[in-house]
């Protein structure tokens, strides 16, 4: 299946960008929230918040959820926009993750709960 990131208005999240910086100059400014949130028992849930609105976080998740063998989706909130949600304590993965696939900077991230 193809898929037209450029025509539909969306940013590939995998692309390279054309000035090899990863990110534009906002998102410099941009911080990321990674958290584990407990549910029951041993259960825990990792969110990812604050990523770019233009990526497309489906397929991003698509590719989460395939490298860390868990279950995931994205969750629309009013306040905070879209959220990652993957099941299981993901932080340091997904900060592995967001750094070698260039989306944002090690100083961008915060982890929440450490």
């Amino acid at each position: 299946m193809f898929l037209d990131f450029d025509a539909a208005g969306i940013k590939d999240p995998f692309k390279q960008s054309a000035s090899g910086d990863g990110g534009s100059s906002n998102a410099a400014s941009r911080l990321v929230h990674i958290r584990n949130q407990q549910r029951n028992g041993r259960k825990s849930v990792t969110t990812v918040q604050g990523l770019e609105e233009s990526l497309d976080l489906k397929k991003m998740v698509r590719a989460l959820k395939k490298e860390f063998s868990c279950n995931g989706t994205v969750i629309s909130h009013a306040e905070y926009g879209s959220i990652i949600q993957l099941q299981g304590d993901k932080r340091q993965d997904v900060v592995k993750f967001l750094e070698r696939e260039n989306l944002v900077t090690p100083d961008q991230i915060r982890i929440h709960g450490v």
